[in-house]
């Protein structure tokens, strides 16, 4: 599951958590979001303008 951020006011999008005020279920993928989103934190951007933050492909894993 990936972390989205709005380049303009930083608000993040985590798959993982959803958004239960805006009516993402945890879980909810990004892709799954409305095309015409805008950002809840700012609404100047839209789905398409945020950039990938974290993704599940840099896990964290112990170094021996």
């Amino acid at each position: 599951m990936n972390i989205y951020q709005c380049p303009e006011c930083g608000y993040q999008y985590d798959e993982t958590k959803g958004d239960v005020h805006e009516g993402y279920k945890p879980g909810t993928g990004w892709f799954s979001l409305s095309e015409d989103v805008t950002c809840p934190g700012c609404s100047i951007r839209t789905r398409d303008e945020f950039i990938v933050v974290e993704s599940s492909s840099t896990n964290n894993t112990a170094q021996a």
